[in-house]
């Protein structure tokens, strides 16, 4: 019963109040910024009021094996709407995320989007999804930033469902470093299908970086089994244990 008076008397009427506050600061600052920066920095803010009106603890492991100023392709496992919030919060890096066709439709919410440099993906059309694709990896060369990608392409359900090739190609076509990433919790705060948020811990593990020089697009299909297994390993890695060495840089046989 707490949980559901905390989630309406006071989670969610915060929530609400800030997204809209700092949403309009952000879009304010698109009008003058169109490189995205400012809006990346209001919208790490907005991510941490949301997480800490949630009553999110979020325990971070791996954020040394990233440079702040480096430029990478993140790959995370994709539990709950929170993943997104929990990545901006805690990653110090600039990243635009390659969000669906379909929310760059929605008024305000879709100019705000392309404003910040955020890419659309039409996952219905083929050609156009490379398109997007190729535009993606020009930001990540020409603007020295980061790119989010869910590799699963959805939410699961628990277990870590397939994944897509998208990352990997982005990251061979950009020619950087894919950065593994695994996330563990957000699906108990914000299961899907729910609109209550629950106050517990979460985990983000950030895994070395695997650099993609010298690989081409034919390598992407084992570029991405690679990723997976980075993620797995991560996700079942007991809490509180933290790898000192890391892994190795793959070769690929190169």
């Amino acid at each position: 019963m707490w949980t559901y008076v905390r989630a309406f008397c006071f989670a969610a009427p915060l929530i609400v109040v800030a997204t809209a506050l700092l949403g309009t600061v952000s879009f304010l600052t698109t009008l003058f910024d169109r490189s995205g920066r400012a809006a990346h920095r209001v919208a790490r803010l907005w991510s941490r009021v949301l997480l800490a009106v949630a009553g999110v603890k979020a325990e971070v492991e791996g954020l040394e094996r990233i440079a702040p100023n480096g430029s990478y392709v993140i790959a995370s496992n994709h539990l709950s709407l929170m993943d997104t919030p929990l990545v901006l919060a805690h990653l110090p890096l600039q990243f635009r995320f390659l969000a669906k066709k379909s929310l760059f439709r929605i008024p305000f919410i879709g100019t705000h989007l392309r404003r910040a440099g955020h890419v659309s993906i039409p996952r219905e059309d083929a050609r156009g999804s490379l398109k997007a694709m190729a535009e993606a990896a020009r930001l990540l060369r020409e603007r020295g930033i980061s790119m989010l990608v869910f590799p699963e392409g959805t939410r699961s359900t628990g277990e870590l469902g397939a994944f897509k090739e998208g990352a990997a190609y982005l990251a061979i076509q950009a020619g950087v470093p894919l950065v593994p990433v695994a996330i563990a919790g957000t699906g108990t705060i914000l299961p899907p299908g729910s609109v209550i948020l629950r106050p517990g811990p979460v985990r983000m593990r950030v895994g070395q970086p695997i650099p993609t020089g010298g690989l081409t697009l034919q390598d992407r299909t084992r570029l991405t089994a690679l990723l997976r297994e980075r993620i797995q390993e991560m996700l079942r890695r007991p809490a509180g244990l933290v790898a000192g060495g890391g892994f190795e840089p793959p070769t690929f046989g190169l």
